[in-house]
């Protein structure tokens, strides 16, 4: 088995051609009688692994609005009547149980409940409650799927990020995003596969770059970020003096170079190597086209907003994520830094709708508009929530909420997913998963389904196992896929 997969791994499309019968001979003369037909039959299929997905997919490609800091499900989407009601009371122990605390409020003598200061109402034919900081979200909740049950095992920031993004809380695994390259592949050949947008000058919870990393899968399957400034890719444009004709005759070379040493050392690496130059190359033109919103009509800067027209910003990047979605980028990750309030939750949290909120509910009616949204995924949440009672001391107008895994809340919208409903229930205090609880493995697994992919089946042989996103378990959660 283990020679199989090495074989597997080291089969690239040049020993398919020179193995062939007839080799490049065949695929010359077939181009000839029918080019559209040699370019489909005579090579390997241009996505990954998998070459077909699992059974029918649902959606072709992810935007994913992570919310680094861990938003406070209490304040903007699960509404509990009741801890109004107990506010400033002791949190009950049988309550809280044996849960464990972070080292931040651990030492605490008294956890005094806090009810939201925000108000809530019902919106839409679905009726879901929505906090007033989320005046455009509430407008668009007949397009979304509210998950109120999400919990994980991670407690701190760093692993819980890193569970939610590669399946581990250890790093060094790779993310859903290099998962997706690695078994479906790309729709555009002239963009990654996966690109990352983090929203310019926000202070927050640190993010690594191995948040969208390849781990131990082929290099060419990272996710490449995408900046603000003259050089949006990092060593992407030519020095001065080398035009693009030079560059071509260096790629030419360099290729040449390589699959020499590829013939002697059989190394996939090289294989990526010559990919990634190849794809870079081919940036130089995709990625200021894409950058370049001067095309953009007057009505999509009136839809997310002013903040749009200011390249960074998180309005400027999820317009950004629709041109990349329309140019068929698989996977776009987007981050936001700035949402963890173990203080001053009030003006924190204001400040932060107030720069997410429109953007967030634009994007999904630009894709609906645009009848992208069937066959895309949207993605809204952090990577834990936020406890019931104060963190500190809880006076009349200032608060914090600490770190809370056993439950939070986070929205998809989109192909697959039931829209216009609520999935999964807190207590009345909004500590405990009462109803239909999602693991995090259970969220990437059903991500996985939408896709197409069975998460049990897209594995990666590596030091003697074979790894997937999802570990060693996670199902299907059935009750959030549309019928």
């Amino acid at each position: 088995m283990h020679e199989c997969h090495n074989y597997d791994a080291r089969y690239s499309r040049r020993d398919f051609l020179t193995r062939t019968t007839l080799g490049l001979g065949a695929a010359t003369l077939a181009s000839l009688i029918n080019p559209l037909d040699a370019l489909t039959k005579a090579l390997p299929p241009p996505g990954g692994v998998l070459g077909a997905t699992h059974f029918p997919a649902k959606v072709k490609r992810i935007i994913y609005l992570l919310q680094s800091g861990a938003p406070s499900q209490l304040d903007l989407f699960d509404f509990k009547p009741a801890l109004r009601r107990h506010h400033g009371e002791e949190l009950p122990p049988s309550v809280r149980g044996t849960q464990r605390l972070t080292g931040m409020t651990a030492g605490q003598k008294t956890f005094p409940m806090v009810g939201t200061p925000f108000a809530f109402r019902q919106h839409g034919q679905s009726g879901a409650w929505v906090s007033d900081l989320m005046p455009y979200t509430s407008q668009i909740v007949d397009e979304l799927c509210f998950v109120k049950s999400m919990y994980t095992e991670a407690i701190n920031h760093d692993p819980a990020v890193t569970f939610l993004q590669s399946g581990s809380q250890q790093p060094g695994r790779p993310s859903m995003g290099s998962w997706l390259s690695y078994g479906l592949g790309s729709e555009n050949d002239n963009l990654p596969t996966f690109v990352v947008l983090v929203t310019k000058d926000k202070m927050g919870q640190p993010l690594y770059a191995r948040l969208w990393g390849n781990g131990f899968l082929p290099s060419r399957h990272q996710g490449v970020q995408f900046r603000t400034g003259k050089d949006p890719v990092l060593y992407l444009s030519n020095p001065p003096g080398i035009g693009k004709k030079d560059r071509r005759r260096h790629m030419d070379y360099l290729r040449r170079l390589q699959e020499l040493q590829h013939d002697t050392l059989e190394d996939p690496e090289i294989e990526a190597k010559i990919a990634q130059y190849e794809l870079a190359f081919r940036m130089q033109t995709s990625v200021p086209e894409v950058m370049d919103v001067s095309d953009e009509p007057e009505s999509s800067f009136e839809l997310y907003g002013d903040d749009a027209r200011n390249a960074g910003t998180f309005a400027a990047n999820c317009l950004l994520a629709r041109r990349l979605a329309e140019r068929g980028v698989r996977f776009i990750q987007l981050y936001h830094q700035g949402w963890d309030h173990h203080g001053g939750l009030p003006a924190g949290i204001r400040q932060q709708t107030k720069e997410t909120d429109r953007a967030s509910a634009a994007l999904v009616i630009d894709l609906k508009r645009r009848g992208l949204l069937d066959d895309t995924l949207v993605i809204w949440g952090g990577e834990f929530g936020r406890t019931n009672y104060s963190q500190g001391q809880l006076t009349e107008d200032n608060f914090g909420r600490d770190h809370h895994p056993r439950c939070f809340t986070l929205w998809m919208a989109g192909g697959g997913v039931r829209k216009g409903t609520t999935f999964g229930e807190t207590d009345e205090l909004g500590y405990n998963v009462t109803r239909d609880p999602v693991h995090i493995h259970d969220f990437q697994a059903t991500v996985m389904y939408l896709l197409g992919i069975d998460h049990e089946r897209l594995t990666f042989r590596h030091q003697g196992r074979r790894y997937r996103l999802t570990d060693v378990h996670g199902n299907v959660v059935r009750g959030l896929i549309a019928s």
